[in-house]
C-alpha cells in the first residue's frame, strides 16, 4: 500500500513524466528478465535452506507433504519446505511464501496497470473508459486480497503447498506480467466502450465479485467463528476427524463455488479490450537519396507519422487479451481437482458422503 501511495504522490507532483512509469514501459523486458532471475534464485535459496529442517523443529518449521520426494528437480520446483522464513534487520521474521503471495506480484500487477494507463495518456492524450475499468477492477481484486489477508491463511497455497520455483515464478513473474496484458494492449490501442458497454461489464464484474466475496466470507466465518450469527443458520455435516463441512448456503450450491465468482470476474478484465488486434502503420515523405529511416523517427528531416489501426489484425489479438480467461479456467479446474484429491485422502468415506449431498464441483447444473 505504501508503494502505491508513493507512486501516486510522485505522479501528482510530476505528472505522467514521473520516472517510475517511464522506467516500467521502457524497461519492460528487462523487468521480466530480472523477476525471472529473482524467482530462480529464491527457489534455490529456500530449497537449500530446507535441508536444515529437522523433526521436532523448535521453530515449528516443517516440510511440505509432497515436496520431499528425493527428486532434486521436482522438489526444487514444487517446494520442499512448507513455509520457509527469513529474519531481516528492522523487519524481523518474514514468511517468504505469505509475503510473495500478496506483496511483490499483486502490487506489481497494479503498478504495471498504472504504468500502462500513463503510457496511454502520453501516447493518445486521453485515458479510455476501458483502461479505467480494467485498472479499477484489477486494483479492487488486489486490495480486496490485501484487506482480507487473514482469509488467505486457510487456502491450499498456504496450508498445503511448499514454496519452490512454481510459486516463486507464479508470484514474481507470471502473475504481474501476464495478468496485466489487457492494460498493456489498451495502452497502445484504446477501446471506447460507451455507456452500454460500461454498464454491461460492470454487471459482469459485480455478479462475479458478489459470488466470490460472499462465498469466501461465509467459509472464513465458519472456519474462524462458527458461532457467528451471520452463519448460524447454515447446515453442516461432521466428519470422523471432527471437521465440519458446509452443506447449505453458498457451499451447499457447489463444493468450490468461489472459483465460479473468480472466473466470472476474469471476463470483466478481458471484455473491455473488445475484438482485439491492431496494426501500427507508419507514413512519411519519400526519402531523399542516401537517407533511410533507420532510427524509426525521421526520413529526410521530416517526422515519421504513426497510426494504430485494427485492419486485418482485428480479432487476432484476442489470443493475447483473452488468454487470461482460458488460462484461469484451466488453473481453477486443476486446483479444484487437487482440492478433491486432498479432501478424499483426508476425509475418506465422509468425503464420498459429502459429494452426494453437494454433487456439483464449480458450476451448479453443469460441472
Amino acid at each position: 500500500m505504501f508503494t502505491v501511495i508513493v507512486a501516486l504522490a510522485g505522479t501528482a507532483m510530476q505528472g505522467p513524466d514521473f520516472p517510475l512509469w517511464t522506467f516500467i514501459w521502457d524497461h519492460y523486458i528487462q523487468l521480466i528478465t530480472a523477476n525471472l532471475g529473482i524467482a530462480f534464485a529464491l527457489a534455490t535459496f529456500v530449497y537449500v535452506k530446507s535441508f536444515s529442517v529437522k523433526p521436532g523443529d523448535p521453530d515449528y518449521r516443517e516440510l511440505a507433504a509432497g515436496g520431499h520426494s528425493g527428486n532434486l528437480i521436482y522438489d526444487w520446483f514444487i517446494g520442499r519446505e512448507l513455509n520457509p522464513r527469513v529474519t531481516l534487520p528492522l523487519f524481523g521474521e518474514i514468511d517468504i511464501k505469505v509475503f510473495c503471495e500478496l506483496r511483490p506480484g499483486m502490487l506489481g500487477w497494479v503498478l504495471l496497470d498504472l504504468a500502462f494507463m500513463v503510457h496511454q495518456y502520453k501516447l493518445h492524450g486521453l485515458v479510455s473508459d476501458s483502461m479505467i475499468m480494467i485498472t479499477a477492477f484489477q486494483s479492487l481484486y488486489v486490495f480486496d486480497a490485501l484487506w482480507m489477508e487473514p482469509a488467505m491463511l486457510t487456502t491450499m497455497d498456504i496450508t498445503t503447498d511448499g514454496f519452490g520455483f512454481m510459486l516463486a515464478f507464479g508470484d514474481l513473474a507470471w502473475l504481474p506480467f501476464i495478468y496485466s496484458l489487457q492494460a498493456r494492449y489498451l495502452a497502445v490501442y484504446p477501446v471506447h466502450l460507451g455507456v452500454y458497454g460500461i454498464l454491461g461489464i460492470l454487471a459482469v464484474q459485480g455478479f462475479g465479485y458478489y459470488i466470490f466475496r460472499s462465498s469466501n466470507n461465509e467459509k472464513n466465518r465458519f472456519r474462524t467463528n462458527p458461532d457467528d450469527p451471520a452463519i448460524a443458520h447454515l447446515k453442516y455435516m461432521e466428519t470422523a476427524s471432527g471437521s465440519k463441512l458446509l452443506i447449505s448456503g453458498w457451499w451447499g450450491t457447489a463444493r468450490h463455488i468461489n472459483y465460479l465468482g473468480d472466473w466470472i470476474m476474469a471476463w470483466s478484465y478481458c471484455l473491455p479490450t473488445g475484438i482485439a488486434g491492431y496494426l501500427i502503420q507508419q507514413s512519411s515523405p519519400a526519402p531523399t537519396g542516401g537517407q533511410s529511416p533507420v532510427d524509426g523517427s525521421f526520413v529526410g528531416g521530416a517526422p515519421v507519422g504513426m497510426e494504430v489501426v485494427q485492419g486485418e489484425a482485428r480479432g487476432w489479438g484476442m489470443a493475447v487479451t483473452y488468454f487470461y480467461v482460458l488460462y484461469f479456467a484451466i488453473l481453477l479446474i486443476h486446483r479444484e481437482m487437487r482440492d478433491e484429491e486432498k479432501c478424499m485422502r483426508k476425509y475418506g468415506k465422509d468425503w464420498e458422503e459429502y459429494r452426494k449431498k453437494v454433487p456439483w464441483r464449480i458450476l451448479p447444473g453443469v460441472y
